[in-house]
């Protein structure tokens, strides 16, 4: 049996003991991706094989919490590709201020960078108060710091560039206060936002959304999942309900790409129709 074969054979076993001993299901994520990010957490573990950090993973939870948090990927900013943010404030809002009441799904909303970002912008619009934003991802520890809603002071200047290039029609340090190399966002934008623990793979529908926003989560799955987790936010957003997906992401070959219509094409939106 070759090396790769057996790295092969140890990252199904580490999956699935995974999955039957903590719920997580990593299964069906590229392998490659998968594999990788695996290799790293053994020799960040100091681990010479696979199998030793299936042992340690299953018998540690904060090993588990550990590996988690390298399977998983927190790539994120405030107004990440800015475009998005201002065809959302061009062509979605306008649609939102037609509801009593809006609910929005940011779906692996990571350490909350774009969660802001959209309540920025549900304020500056003037819905936000009509507005609940559930904002979910796999990981405890990522959704603590999004709570907290502190980011690195550094990485500002380019969020601020950003903001403005989304349409923002403030500047964007009146909504945090600098302190210690920290920009410490106002509370009173977490006033309508509910965080919690939500497994794409795994968990079903828990409500019914005028806007789900699921943004560069899919990449890193395989196409059975992709589709598994298409069908979810199908299932959980309203008729006529807006999509909003990654830019290397599409509806194109899912089993719901006749559901949609395209709000903007480049812009990965769409609109339920059916």
């Amino acid at each position: 049996m070759t090396t790769t074969a057996v790295d092969t054979t140890e990252v199904r076993l580490l999956l699935e003991g995974i999955h039957e001993r903590y719920g997580f299901d990593f299964r069906d994520y590229a392998e490659a991706s998968i594999r990788r990010r695996i290799l790293r957490r053994v020799q960040a573990e100091g681990l010479a094989t696979i199998s030793a950090l299936q042992e340690r993973v299953l018998h540690d939870t904060e090993c588990m919490e550990r590996l988690l948090l390298s399977l998983t990927v927190h790539v994120t900013a405030m107004y990440r590709d800015p475009l998005f943010f201002k065809v959302f404030r061009d062509k979605v809002v306008p649609l939102l201020r037609t509801y009593p009441f809006i609910r929005i799904w940011h779906a692996g909303c990571s350490t909350g960078e774009e969660v802001y970002s959209t309540a920025i912008v549900l304020e500056e619009e003037g819905v936000y108060d009509r507005c609940r934003i559930y904002a979910t991802d796999l990981s405890e520890s990522v959704l603590r710091a999004a709570k907290a809603g502190i980011f690195t002071l550094h990485h500002m200047k380019e969020y601020s560039e950003n903001y403005l290039q989304a349409g923002g029609t403030r500047s964007l340090s009146h909504y945090y206060t600098a302190s210690y190399e920290r920009a410490i966002f106002r509370e009173n934008l977490r006033r309508n936002v509910v965080f919690a623990q939500h497994n794409l793979v795994t968990d079903s529908s828990f409500n019914e959304f005028n806007v789900i926003l699921c943004r560069n989560v899919m990449i890193y799955f395989n196409r059975t999942l992709q589709n598994r987790v298409h069908g979810l936010l199908y299932q959980s957003l309203g008729r006529l309900g807006v999509l909003g997906l990654g830019r290397k992401e599409s509806m194109r070959f899912t089993p719901h790409e006749e559901s949609y219509e395209e709000l903007d094409g480049p812009e990965k939106i769409y609109r339920k129709v059916i």
